[in-house]
């Protein structure tokens, strides 16, 4: 019986090995398994990491002012991040250094008036634009409290941001409509900005200048005299276009699609909540609520601004037009489309409409 018990205890011992060694065995595999499940977990969070990493997009423009709003708000409110750009914007002086900067690859996008385009385009810039910003002239003439109209303009220095181009190209066509020729009747200094433009109005250092809203207003509150509306004197006329090289567009056409549909993301949101846009514009440009509430509506209700980003091809046709008077083109004029590639917005618009 002893011997037995001891057979029995010694199988029971073997048996209890086997077990412990097939338990051992078990938690290796275990081990394997858990160690492949992290690593698979890590490769897919690295790749989906990888996958969400924003592309850099600068882009350039020529004055940080409240017209403008849209590429800040589109930057700081999250709507280049849903496309994946990561969108440096680079504020230039005056639209034909945006334009340089944009066919040197410095940029990607370019923000210019469209005189600026045709001109660069006629001498060979491989240059379209793609898109709407400023889609008419939200400029006014303020004059220092001895200039009341334009004709107490003639034998002053006016300031400008540009001599021939931009601010600069429409001041002259405007004060060419109230019978003031450049430089017979006037001449231009060159300053700046619209706040720069400001302060040598207030300085006394010229007689006056254009500036945007709301800065007219700022203005008139302060006792200067707001002459005249550049849209009253050029009612239909395209200002400032989302410009691209069209090669490099076409090489890399859905960046191009994306930074669109953030555009057009960011106009509607603006439109849709007028006072969390002003809110953010409020602080970004330094203007009180009052006066940004005051711009934006004015910039809605004039349709400077379009709800889906898109530019006005009538404006265009315009500035054609005024382009060939300054002898830029020649007859037959050419059609808008010339210069104007709608691919890019239209692709936008369409994967927007998906959602």
């Amino acid at each position: 019986m002893d011997g037995l018990v001891k057979i029995e205890h010694g199988k029971s011992r073997i048996e209890d090995g086997g077990l412990k060694m097939a338990r051992r065995g078990k938690f290796r595999r275990s081990l394997v398994l858990t160690a492949s499940v992290v690593l698979i977990e890590m490769l897919a969070f690295n790749t989906f990491a990888f996958a969400q990493e924003k592309v850099k997009f600068p882009i350039g423009e020529s004055s940080k002012t409240l017209s403008y709003g849209p590429l800040w708000v589109a930057a700081k409110m999250g709507f280049f991040e849903r496309e994946g750009l990561d969108v440096p914007i680079i504020t230039m002086r005056g639209s034909p250094l945006t334009i340089q900067a944009l066919t040197a690859d410095s940029i990607y996008v370019a923000n210019a008036t469209v005189d600026t385009l045709i001109s660069a385009y006629e001498r060979g810039a491989d240059i379209t634009m793609i898109g709407g910003l400023i889609n008419g002239l939200g400029l006014s003439m303020i004059g220092g409290k001895p200039y009341k109209t334009y004709t107490d303009l003639r034998g002053t220095t006016i300031g400008s941001q540009t001599l021939t181009s931009g601010t600069g190209f429409a001041l002259r066509l405007v004060l060419k409509v109230h019978g003031l020729e450049y430089p017979r009747d006037y001449k231009l200094l060159n300053i700046g900005s619209a706040p720069d433009r400001y302060q040598a109005l207030t300085s006394g250092q010229i007689s006056s200048a254009p500036v945007g809203v709301p800065l007219d207003l700022v203005a008139k509150q302060q006792g200067f005299n707001i002459i005249g509306y550049f849209a009253d004197d050029q009612p239909n006329f395209q200002f400032n276009v989302y410009i691209v090289k069209r090669s490099w567009a076409e090489k890399n056409r859905a960046l191009v699609v994306r930074f669109m549909k953030a555009m057009a993301l960011t106009m509607r949101w603006m439109i849709d909540n007028r006072e969390a846009a002003c809110g953010y514009l409020s602080k970004e440009m330094a203007i009180s609520i009052e006066h940004c509430r005051y711009a934006s509506d004015y910039n809605w209700k004039s349709r400077i601004w379009d709800r889906n980003a898109d530019l006005n091809v009538e404006g265009v046709r315009t500035l054609i037009k005024i382009t060939a008077e300054q002898g830029i083109l020649k007859e037959p004029l050419p059609q808008p489309s010339k210069y104007i590639d709608p691919s890019y917005l239209k692709q936008a618009l369409a994967e927007l409409g998906k959602k």
